[in-house]
């Protein structure tokens, strides 16, 4: 029994995976995961503490930048093992001295409940600090992409929202993405799956062939 509780516990959620449903208080008031955002994509990030200078990096880079996550449908969530009163505390102390307002919503998780539910608590990382995660989670509430990063490097918010686009882009057209995609470049369109498919691959000068099994098309 143990040892299944264990298991339980330092689960993580994987892609595909529905996102575990939790109540939290955040910076706006209470939510429940379940009912939060219904119609848009979230990007659900942790830092491990309050007042630190990575993290006011980090928070700063997402705040600066929360239009462009707006233009793509998309809510921001962030999360640390403070009180909330910190993360208050912690948003005014960045206004008054940059300019700068953390205005999306902060999950104060002093409990860990939502850290050790997302597995953002790694042990050998630290057992008191939630590492810098992030999960991409679609309208359906599906995880759809996970990046975790060390306590001690940022992240890069151009890639945050290059992996974002690819994926709405990948939802919308049913297409892939090659290396370093970005908005503008040609998109991977699936390969063929039987002789049929294969042979009228062949004759479409409609896209990029590269091979039979490697074509590219433009979605301007």
């Amino acid at each position: 029994m143990e040892l299944k509780e264990n298991t339980i516990v330092n689960s993580m959620p994987r892609i595909g995976d529905l996102a575990p449903d939790f109540d939290a208080v955040t910076t706006q008031g209470k939510i429940k995961f379940s009912d939060f955002a219904s119609d848009k994509w979230i990007v659900m990030f942790s830092h491990p503490a309050d007042f630190t200078p990575v993290c006011t990096t980090e928070m700063s880079g997402f705040a600066t930048r929360k239009a462009e996550f707006d233009a793509l449908n998309t809510q921001l969530l962030g999360l640390s093992i403070d009180s909330v009163h910190a993360h208050l505390g912690w948003v005014q102390n960045v206004r008054e001295n940059t300019g700068v307002y953390f205005d999306f919503p902060i999950i104060a998780d002093i409990d860990m409940k939502v850290s050790k539910l997302y597995g953002m608590l790694q042990p050998n990382e630290s057992e008191t600090a939630a590492v810098r995660a992030v999960f991409f989670i679609d309208p359906s509430k599906k995880i759809r992409l996970i990046m975790y990063y060390p306590l001690n490097v940022g992240r890069n918010m151009n890639e945050i929202l290059r992996a974002l686009e690819a994926l709405q882009t990948s939802d919308e057209y049913k297409v892939a993405m090659p290396l370093d995609w970005k908005k503008g470049d040609s998109v991977i369109v699936p390969p063929p799956k039987t002789l049929d498919e294969l042979n009228a691959r062949l004759a479409d000068n409609s896209v990029e062939k590269i091979d039979w099994y490697l074509a590219k098309k433009n979605l301007n």
